[in-house]
This record gives C-alpha cells, structure tokens and sequence, in this order.
C-alpha cells in the first residue's frame, strides 16, 4: 500500500481518537467489544446459545456460527497473504493487545458482520445490523486497524453470511 495512503488513513485514526479517545465508556466499550470479538468466541458463545435454546431455529442458529467461524478463519488467511503492519503512527494510541501485528482485514469486523448478518436473517430485523459499524468503530478507537481493514473486514463479513444463508 502506498505510505501517503497509510498516512492519510493513520490521520482518520487520529482524528477519530482525538474525538471520542479521551472518553472512558467510549474507550472502555471499544475494549469489551474487543474482548467479546475476539476470535470470535463472543459470536460462537451466541451462536451455541441460540442453538440449545431456540430448537425450532437451530440449523440458523449453527449457520451463525459457522458463518462467523468461516469468516473469521478467511480473514486470519488474507492477513497471512496481505501482511499489511497494523498501525503504528506514533500518534496513534494502541488500547488493546492483538494476536498479530497484521491487520488486514480486521478479524473483529470480519466476525461481527458474519454473526449480525446472520443474525438479521434469523430474527427478520435489521436492528442486528447496527452492531457492525459500532464494532468498526471501535478497532479505530483503540488504534489496532485502518479504516480499509474495517471496510474489507465487513465486506468478507456480510458475503459470508449471505452464502451460507440458504444452506
């Protein structure tokens, strides 16, 4: 990737922590989701849930979860292809430990689309949905991926959900 596109990228990530960082339940919120997301054992967690609670709905609640794990795993290969650093602007306050210093595409957003894309199947809502901008955010706030990482994360999110949903 080009370096006046990194930069220009890492100065979004500056902006986004200079308008919201200093906040302590915006930054405390960004880590539990962090938390939550992580490998996406949060959406795995719902997904085993859903599954032993609504039988009516398991093979759905099984498709959530295998579309977050699938995506998930997808995202974990690209880095390894891509090899993109994560950030690592100065500027940039890092608020959360990673797996990886690859942050193409974001793993979290990669999960969180697949789960909540899923999820707006199942439940017939779109208010699943707004989770995935909310967790976009938040990798941006805690300074671990750019813009583009998010972007590309959500994107091989929400194709892998709507491939498994008829199956």
């Amino acid at each position: 990737m080009p370096k006046a596109s990194i930069r220009s990228e890492a100065d979004v990530l500056v902006a986004i922590q200079d308008a919201v960082g200093d906040r302590p339940a915006v930054f405390k919120g960004a880590r539990a989701l962090s938390h939550f997301g992580e490998h996406a054992l949060g959406w795995l967690a719902l997904s085993a849930g859903g599954a032993a609670i609504d039988r009516s709905r398991r093979q759905a609640w099984v498709r959530l979860g295998a579309s977050a794990f699938l995506s998930h795993a997808a995202s974990v290969v690209i880095k390894r292809i891509v090899r993109r650093k994560r950030p690592h602007d100065p500027r940039i306050k890092i608020g959360v430990g990673t797996p990886s210093k690859l942050s193409f595409p974001s793993s979290h957003a990669t999960s969180t689309s697949a789960a909540l894309v899923s999820l707006a199947y199942l439940s017939g809502s779109s208010l699943p949905l707004v989770g995935v901008p909310i967790m976009m955010f938040s990798r941006m706030v805690l300074g671990v991926h750019y813009p583009t990482d998010v972007a590309a994360g959500a994107a091989i999110g929400t194709t892998t959900a709507m491939m498994m949903k008829g199956h």
